[in-house]
């Protein structure tokens, strides 16, 4: 395990670090949360283990930020603290902290912590397969490129924003968002029950071949809900079935396959309807060309509270530079046109 150390606290840092270079484990160190920020990633640490108290930025900013950017793979965050308060453990959980550990540390009880941050962050290996499983079901489709990446990279972003907000305060986690960014894939898997010669037709779609597109989300839905009457205990076949599902429903009731809407669609599902819509508007396909981001942009802004959940709409505006920029970086090489307005078939990719 590759662990970054943040403490202002040189002592204690170096303290920290002999122990855990003791136990095997390969250690980088910062001596705030800036200098943490410009190590993180470079480091390519995959745990933190960051002090609450420092100068510039202090342990719940910097947990913060973390949450707030784009990783390759989910950051293990431990909070060392002498703080003790209720208040205090909920703020930091807030802010993004997986784990608390009261000052002066015990070594075995941090060791026995970081195993068990080891158990969660090889679970990602299990979503690998879920991830090569829903590359496979996309392969039918030559056209979508990098459409899966871009997703879940939307995902994570809204999601990691919606936790900080108040419409959703202690109703979503970082966990959570987790979740929906590596299950987020398997949101198109039921179109492997669709014709190719509906799938990968060359131009719109007429209403009876809508129709049948549509059933996608019933195909997946139902797949993947069968799976999860075999283990009903396994969250991310939860959240994977419903975001295949119901991420065609509209926040105002007038989607499919159920037509839910408001509340009664789930988080997961809200989240990677913008994403989804946002990708197939910016990219090209068979039927359409790519729009540019700002006519993107303003098509979600115009479907506030009709297509997309108000509080979700307010995320993507807030980091819509972020949105634009993550396609520009996981394009399919076809620079964006400005076009006409895409037509409906474009918003079922």
């Amino acid at each position: 395990m590759k662990i970054l150390v943040v403490d202002d606290d040189k002592l204690y840092r170096e303290i920290l670090k002999d122990a855990l270079i003791e136990k095997g484990h390969e250690v980088v160190t910062a001596e705030n949360g800036v200098e943490a920020t410009t190590r993180i990633f470079s480091s390519s640490a995959r745990m933190v283990i960051t002090d609450w108290v420092m100068p510039e930025m202090d342990g719940p900013a910097l947990c913060r930020w973390i949450r707030s950017q784009t990783a390759p793979g989910y950051i293990y965050i431990i909070m060392l603290t002498s703080r003790s308060q209720k208040s205090d453990i909920i703020e930091g959980l807030r802010a993004g902290a997986d784990e608390f550990l009261m000052k002066p540390f015990d070594p075995i009880e941090l060791e026995a912590r970081i195993r068990v941050a080891e158990r969660i962050l090889s679970a990602e290996h299990h979503y690998m397969v879920i991830f090569a499983l829903a590359k496979l079901a996309e392969s039918r489709d030559p056209e979508t490129g990098r459409h899966l990446d871009r997703i879940r990279e939307y995902s994570r972003l809204l999601g990691n924003m919606l936790v900080h907000s108040s419409e959703f305060a202690g109703a979503l986690s970082h966990a959570d968002v987790e979740t929906i960014y590596l299950t987020s894939p398997l949101h198109d898997i039921g179109k492997v029950g669709i014709p190719d010669a509906i799938l990968l037709k060359p131009g719109s779609l007429d209403p009876a071949e809508f129709e049948i597109m549509k059933t996608h989300a019933i195909i997946g839905g139902k797949t993947l809900g069968q799976a999860l009457a075999q283990y009903p205990g396994a969250k991310f076949l939860k959240t994977a079935r419903d975001i295949a599902f119901w991420h065609h429903e509209r926040f105002d009731g007038s989607g499919y396959p159920h037509g839910l809407g408001g509340n009664d669609i789930p988080v997961s599902a809200r989240i990677v309807a913008l994403a989804d819509v946002y990708d197939a508007l910016t990219s090209k396909r068979p039927y359409k060309t790519a729009l540019p981001h700002e006519r993107a942009r303003q098509y979600i802004l115009d479907q506030r509270a009709r297509q997309f959940d108000p509080a979700i709409v307010d995320c993507f505006q807030r980091a819509e530079r972020i949105f634009a920029e993550v396609s520009k970086r996981l394009s399919d090489s076809e620079p964006p046109i400005a076009a006409a307005p895409a037509p409906a078939a474009a918003l079922v990719d």
